[in-house]
Order: structure tokens, then C-alpha cells, then sequence
């Protein structure tokens, strides 16, 4: 029998580095695209055949993937915790979303693929306060992060050729090797909490195995929107707090709400009540989060971050 091939752009993400070994670990042939020779030896580390691909350059891609099965765009720029709240600092990230997404939905489209797999961004959604929010729910993005439908109407476009386009909109990831998660930890210690908005609005996240056990699952969806995303998303407060229990600290002062809205259009996005739900997700393929909510989520990453 002929082992299905894979494709991944963004294979040395913080997602696409767990993707990648349970690929491979599944039995399917995996090639991954990084552009520095470093990027090239972590994928073959991780038992990917490593290839050097410009993202942006569209014959490139479309050779590169011609005889491929299943393409998976995991590529982003996301910037720095430190940066992301800069709107400019996402321009690199909206070039990604916008060129890459469409040169793989190109190249899915003349080849031989027959599923486009596309990362896409779920806190994309207008503020619901304590309603739940699914796939046909209305989105309000921000200027900084519009390419995110970019993004989404490249896999539309798959799905509209005939083929299999899915597009997986995560909630905020969270883990043990991401910066974000690092500089939250950091802020909790000096009795701050790491989020802003109300702290009894909601906030959904996803803890990055989670994440790409998801993406894995995303082999067998229909075409289609899925969010991914915990069963249980919590108020800004219960998640403060969970972090600030597992470290063993008294619970984190918020910041006072005119702080948001004084810091642009990142920082309002940030700040909207978004209770995501999954359910599609969990119906149509056999993925469930491992961790129902970040009460057990934090306390598990906490073990392995400090």
C-alpha cells in the first residue's frame, strides 16, 4: 500500500513541532519547508524529509507540493509577545497570511492534493459577552489582522475547486515554549494578570498539543470552518487565577479597563468577551482536548515550564 505524502509549511512553529512527529509517527511520508538550514535540521530531527522553499514564490510552491496528497499551511509571523500589541509588528504575519495561503491554494488546485489544511485565528469574532460563539457566528477583524479571512478564502477556494478546504480558526494558544506564556507567568509573579478586558468577560484558549492533535484530526474533516479550542472556555478572572494557583501566588489585580482601550486596535481584540465553542470539531472527527479547560490545562504546563 502507498504511503500517503504530506506537506507542512510551518513545520518549526510552536504547533507545526508537535505536528510534524505525529505525522510521521502516524505512518504518513512527511515533507517539511524551512528556509534556514538550522529550520531544515529540526524538521529532519523530528523525521521529516526537510526541503528550502520561498513561501512567496508561487511556481516554487506549486513544485514543491505537485505530488503531494495533503498540504498543511501552518506557516505564520507572529510577532513577540513583547511586540504583538504594536499593530504594525503584524504586517510580516498579514504578507504570510495573505501570499502564502493563496500560492498553496494555487498549487493544491493544479496538483495533485486533494485537502488543503489552513491555520487560521478564532478571537477573529465579534465580542458575545456570555453567549456562545460557533463557525456561523458574525467576525469583526481588526485592521492588523484582516488577512485572517484572506487566509480563509484560500481554502474556500479549494473547497469551491472541487477539493477538500479546511480552515482551523485556534483560540489564544498557551504552553509551556511560548514566549507569551513565559511573559504571562512573569507578570502573574509581580501580581498582575496577563490579560486585558473585563475580567468577567470570557476568553478561549487552547494548549498547543491540544492544538495539534487538532490539526492532525483535520485529516479526516469535510471541507469546511472548524474552531479549535477547549471545551470550557473561562472569565478572564477564573484564567488569572488558575495560573496564579498552579504557581502557588494570591490572584492577579487586573488592569484598570481604560488601559485597553488607550492601547489601539491589538489591544481591543484582546480585550473582547469571546465564549468559542468546539462542538463542530468534536461531532465531526474524534478529537477532544485533552485539557477540558486551563484549571487542569495551566497546572500541567506550569509542571513542565518551571
Amino acid at each position: 500500500m502507498t504511503t500517503a505524502s504530506i506537506f507542512i509549511a510551518g513545520g518549526t512553529g510552536v504547533i507545526g513541532r508537535r505536528v510534524v512527529p505525529e505525522l510521521v509517527r502516524a505512518g504518513f511520508g512527511v515533507t517539511a519547508a524551512a528556509r534556514s538550514a538550522a529550520g531544515r535540521a529540526a524538521l529532519q530531527g523530528l523525521g521529516a524529509t526537510a526541503v528550502e522553499l520561498n513561501l512567496f514564490d508561487r511556481g516554487s510552491v506549486a513544485n514543491a507540493v505537485r505530488d503531494q496528497d495533503v498540504v498543511i499551511n501552518m506557516a505564520t509571523h507572529v510577532p513577540s509577545s513583547r511586540r504583538a500589541l504594536l499593530p504594525w509588528s503584524w504586517r510580516e504575519n498579514s504578507r504570510v497570511r495573505r501570499l502564502v495561503s493563496a500560492n498553496f491554494a494555487a498549487a493544491v488546485l493544479a496538483g495533485r492534493a486533494t485537502r488543503l489544511i489552513q491555520e487560521s485565528f478564532a478571537p477573529v469574532y465579534e465580542p458575545a459577552g456570555d453567549r456562545w460563539i460557533d463557525e456561523q457566528s458574525p467576525v469583526r477583524p481588526a485592521s492588523y489582522n484582516r488577512t485572517v479571512l484572506d487566509a480563509e478564502s484560500a481554502a474556500d477556494r479549494v473547497s469551491a475547486g472541487g477539493k477538500v478546504g479546511i480552515a482551523l480558526r485556534f483560540a489564544y494558544f498557551y504552553g509551556s515554549d511560548s514566549d507569551f506564556s513565559q511573559d504571562g507567568v512573569a507578570m502573574v509573579r509581580r501580581g498582575r494578570a496577563p490579560l486585558l478586558g473585563d475580567p468577567d468577560g470570557y476568553c478561549s484558549s487552547v494548549e498547543h498539543d491540544d492544538a495539534a492533535h487538532a490539526v492532525v484530526a483535520a485529516l479526516a474533516l469535510p471541507a469546511g470552518i472548524y474552531n479549535v479550542t477547549d471545551d470550557e472556555p473561562v472569565t478572564r478572572r477564573v484564567f488569572a487565577d488558575a495560573m496564579a494557583l498552579a504557581l502557588g501566588l494570591a490572584p492577579p489585580r487586573f488592569f484598570p479597563a481604560w488601559v485597553g482601550k488607550a492601547m489601539g486596535s491589538v489591544a481591543e481584540t484582546l480585550s473582547r468577551s469571546q465564549r468559542i465553542s468546539n462542538r463542530k470539531l468534536r461531532a465531526s472527527s474524534g478529537w477532544a482536548p485533552r485539557y477540558p479547560s486551563v484549571r487542569e490545562g495551566w497546572a500541567a504546563v506550569l509542571r513542565r515550564l518551571l
